[in-house]
């Protein structure tokens, strides 16, 4: 394979990468406004996508593999491409988050709703602003931008503590409303999990501009699904 054509390969896994990305996305935003809305078609959307989620990470992975095999890449070429296949395998994760979060929505949509002591939406939103970040920072190979996503991870723990605390003591004075407030902290779990993913593409950004492994520094960690 030629480098120019080598190059083109390189620019059709970038862009497999952001279509997996959109879709990914795109399950987690259906995810949180099935939430809002108390949507049992938005919840059949997401369990009905998952499947073209988990489709495109095998392509993907894929043509990762088949170009390592058939070229010898240069060091930061070398580290796109690993990286391409770390990021792959969180946004498929973040798919399952999604999925995760409207199985939970699907119990509380069978239940009269209570006013829980937890704002799920606000930190969904913040959630969603880490995934942007770290996905524009890969986009354009901007290590600060990913530097800034590993900063706010911090705070999506402090919210899911909070509400751990919160929907703890609610489940104490209104016995009534437990399974309601379990199907929440599970949901908050999942929102921080989904974090913890966006937090692991922006390490892998950083992996692969500067050649740094930062996954085990400055309190940040890596998550399975």
């Amino acid at each position: 394979m030629t480098r120019i054509r080598f190059h083109q390969e390189l620019d059709e896994l970038k862009h497999r990468i952001l279509a997996m990305a959109g879709m990914a996305e795109q399950a987690f935003d259906l995810a949180v406004q099935a939430y809002s809305q108390r949507d049992p078609v938005l919840c059949q959307r997401v369990i009905s996508n998952e499947a073209g989620i988990n489709r495109a990470e095998r392509e993907v992975d894929e043509f990762a593999i088949d170009l390592l095999a058939m070229q010898q890449p240069m060091a930061i070429d070398l580290r796109f491409i690993l990286a391409v296949i770390k990021i792959n395998a969180d946004l498929e994760r973040v798919g399952d988050q999604a999925v995760n979060i409207v199985q939970r929505v699907m119990n509380m949509i069978e239940l009269p709703a209570s006013e829980l002591p937890v704002d799920i939406p606000a930190m969904a939103t913040s959630v969603r602003a880490m995934i942007r970040d770290a996905l524009r920072s890969f986009i354009e190979g901007d290590p600060e931008l990913a530097k800034h996503v590993l900063g706010a991870d911090d705070e999506i723990d402090r919210l899911n503590h909070d509400a751990f605390a919160a929907l703890s003591s609610y489940m104490q004075s209104e016995p009534n409303g437990a399974v309601q407030a379990l199907d929440a902290l599970s949901i908050a779990r999942n929102l921080e999990r989904v974090a913890d993913h966006a937090t692991n593409i922006a390490e892998d950004v950083i992996f692969w501009i500067r050649g740094a492994d930062v996954r085990h520094g400055a309190g940040h960690h890596s998550v399975g699904s």
